[in-house]
C-alpha cells in the first residue's frame, strides 16, 4: 500500500522533474545538445571556408603580380636609351672642336655650348670636358690680357724678376781681372735715380743721358748679323771730287727700319721678327784717316760722310752715294768706311753670346 502510493507521487513528480533536467532547447525545440554537433559541423564548414577565401586570395595575388610584372619586362624599351647612349657620348669631340673655335674666338661662348649641349646630351663628365677647354681658352685670354694690361703698367711684374741680377759674379771661382757686377733685385728698374743724368727720352743729348728703357730681345747666336762692303773694297781707289756709290752687303737683318732719330733715339726695345732676325737698318760713315797704314785711334765725333741707310736692302744689299749739296765725292786722302748696323731704335744689336764675330765691316780705301 505504502510502495504503492509512493510509485504514485513519483509518477506525479516525473513530469516537473522533467522539466527541471531536461536539457535546454533551442527556438526549434531540438535540444541543444544535439544541436551542438550540427552548430559545430556548420561551424567548422564556415572557417573552412573562410580559411579556402583568404587561400584563394593570395593566390590570386601572386597571379596578379606576374600581371603586374609586365611593366618590369616592358623595361627593357625604356632600356633602348641607354644602348642609344654611346651615340651621343660620341659628340663630345664635336662639341670639343666647338669650343677649340671658340677658345680662339673669346671662350667664353664656348663654354656655354658645352654646357648648354654638352651638359645635357652627354651628362656631367662630357660637359665638364667641354668647360675644361672653354676655361684654358679664357685662361689663355686672360693671359694676353695680363700681358697687354702689364705693358701700360706702372710697377714691374714679379714674372719678369732676374734672380741673377743680385749676383756680383764672383760668387765662384772667375777668371783673372773680373770686377764685380753692380747687382739688383728689380731688374735696375731705378737705376737711372742714382745718376746724376737726364733721362734719354727718345733724344741724342750730346752731353749725355741715363736710359732706363730695357735693352730687348737679344738675338740669338744663330741669327747674328754681318756685313761686307761690296764697293769700295779694301785697298780701292775712288776718284777724288767725284760721286761714287758704296754698296754693303748684309745677312740676318731685317732692313729698312729706321725710326725718327730726333724724337725717338734708344727709344723702344729691340725687335726681332718671326724667323728670330732683328728689325734693323744699317749706317754707312766714311773717316779721314792721315794713311791707310796709320795706328792713329781716330776721333769719332769727326767724320767725312755719314749715311743713314732707310730703305730695304735689295737682293740682299744696301746702296748709297757720297755726295752732297756742295761737293760731289770726297778730296783727295786716305779713308777709313765702317758699317753701323743697328735696330730700328738706333741701338746696336746686341747678340746670345760673347764670343762672335764684328757684326760690321770696316775697309780702307784712297781718293785721288
Amino acid at each position: 500500500m505504502k510502495f504503492s502510493v509512493a510509485v504514485s507521487a513519483l509518477v506525479l513528480l516525473l513530469p516537473t522533474l522533467a522539466q527541471a533536467v531536461v536539457l535546454p532547447r533551442d527556438e526549434t525545440g531540438e535540444l541543444v545538445a544535439r544541436a551542438r554537433p550540427q552548430r559545430q559541423g556548420q561551424q567548422q564548414q564556415q572557417q573552412q571556408q573562410k580559411q579556402k577565401k583568404p587561400a584563394a586570395k593570395p593566390a590570386a595575388k601572386p597571379a596578379a603580380k606576374p600581371a603586374a610584372a609586365k611593366p618590369a619586362a616592358a623595361k627593357p624599351p625604356a632600356a633602348k636609351p641607354a644602348a642609344a647612349k654611346p651615340a651621343t657620348a660620341a659628340k663630345p669631340p664635336a662639341n670639343a672642336g666647338a669650343n677649340t673655335q671658340a677658345q680662339g674666338k673669346g671662350g667664353r661662348k664656348g663654354q656655354g655650348q658645352a654646357q648648354g649641349q654638352g651638359g645635357k646630351k652627354t651628362g656631367g663628365g662630357a660637359a665638364a670636358g667641354g668647360n675644361t677647354q672653354a676655361n684654358n681658352g679664357n685662361n689663355g685670354g686672360n693671359g694676353g690680357n695680363k700681358v697687354q694690361a702689364a705693358q701700360s703698367a706702372l710697377a714691374l711684374d714679379p714674372s719678369q724678376i732676374q734672380p741673377n741680377l743680385a749676383k756680383t759674379g764672383q760668387e765662384e771661382v772667375t777668371e783673372a781681372g773680373q770686377v764685380k757686377s753692380l747687382t739688383s733685385t728689380n731688374n735696375f728698374i731705378n737705376f737711372c735715380m742714382t745718376q746724376n743724368l737726364p733721362l734719354t727720352d727718345g733724344q741724342q743729348k750730346k752731353d749725355g743721358s741715363c736710359n732706363p728703357t730695357p735693352m730687348g730681345v737679344i738675338v740669338s747666336q744663330s741669327k747674328m748679323p754681318s756685313a761686307k762692303f761690296v764697293s769700295p773694297k779694301n785697298g780701292d781707289t775712288v776718284q777724288a771730287n767725284k760721286a761714287f756709290d758704296i754698296k754693303l752687303a748684309t745677312i740676318n737683318m731685317q732692313t729698312g727700319n729706321f725710326v725718327n732719330p730726333k724724337t725717338n733715339y734708344f727709344g723702344a726695345p729691340a725687335q726681332v721678327n718671326g724667323n728670330g732676325v732683328i728689325i734693323a737698318h744699317s749706317h754707312v760713315v766714311v773717316q779721314k784717316i792721315p794713311s791707310v797704314d796709320t795706328t792713329q785711334v781716330p776721333d769719332p765725333s769727326v767724320f767725312a760722310f755719314f749715311k743713314g741707310l732707310n730703305t730695304a736692302a735689295e737682293k740682299g744689299v744696301l746702296t748709297t752715294t757720297v755726295s752732297s749739296p756742295t761737293s760731289q765725292g770726297l778730296p783727295a786722302g786716305a779713308y777709313r768706311l765702317c758699317s753701323i748696323n743697328t735696330a730700328a731704335n738706333h741701338q746696336p744689336v746686341l747678340v746670345a753670346v760673347a764670343q762672335h764675330g764684328s757684326l760690321d765691316d770696316c775697309v780702307y780705301f784712297t781718293a785721288k
